[in-house]
């Protein structure tokens, strides 16, 4: 029980942090470039609550910390968009997708330059460090895990965007089954064959850019 409290602490402000700002970078594009859907709803917004789903962001989490996964993940309330009210529907949703995993990659330098902050200033306390570790590993999992092509998910947008428009629609065919898309690479062991290496290089790359600074 300890084991799990322990990992708690160490990841609820990484996860939600992550899972946050990846909403409102969403939410703010749109309103960039058109849509103000989100704007209108209170979801351009650093507040957590705004962003809460009971499932993906406490009880998933929850779940997942009591099993032997060695980290812990979840998930916000998606950000209503309106692709139709963009000024260029097509390509502004590429930009609207790019925005969520965006931030989360910022929040990977972000944490690092929080890490490199701590060890200047003489913080010792191996709580810390766990919780930039964290940090860090949280947002390149979202990163990578937002970038799986296929819609609803923002690697899925983005390839909409991208295709011509006789591909693109069929392919958006696909996203009421996205979801069970998405199980059905897990329950086959897929789902870390595409986050694997792009996780592990992410990780690799700040690790290396924390050992510079």
């Amino acid at each position: 029980m300890n084991d799990v409290i322990q990992t708690i602490a160490v990841y609820a402000i990484p996860v939600i942090f992550a899972i946050t700002l990846h909403e409102a970078a969403h939410g703010y594009v749109a309103k960039y470039f058109g849509d103000a859907t989100a704007y209108l709803q209170g979801r351009v917004s650093l507040n957590p609550l705004k962003h809460v789903d009971p499932v993906g962001t406490i009880l998933i989490p929850l779940v997942l910390a009591l099993l032997p996964f060695g980290f812990v993940f979840g998930y916000a309330k998606p950000v209503p968009v309106n692709f139709e009210n963009l000024r260029d529907p097509k390509r502004d949703m590429i930009w609207v997708a790019l925005a969520g995993p965006a931030a989360n990659l910022v929040q990977a330098f972000v944490w690092v330059g929080i890490g490199t902050l701590f060890e200047l200033s003489g913080v010792t306390e191996p709580y810390f460090g766990r919780v930039v570790s964290a940090g860090v590993i949280v947002n390149c999992v979202v990163f990578a895990f937002n970038l799986i092509p296929v819609p609803p998910l923002d690697g899925g947008r983005i390839v909409m965007g991208l295709l011509p428009d006789r591909a693109a629609l069929p392919y958006s065919r696909i996203e009421p089954y996205g979801f069970f898309i998405v199980m059905g690479l897990v329950a086959f062991g897929l789902l870390g064959v595409w986050m694997g290496p792009i996780v592990n290089g992410l990780v690799f790359f700040f690790n290396s850019l924390s050992a510079i600074l």
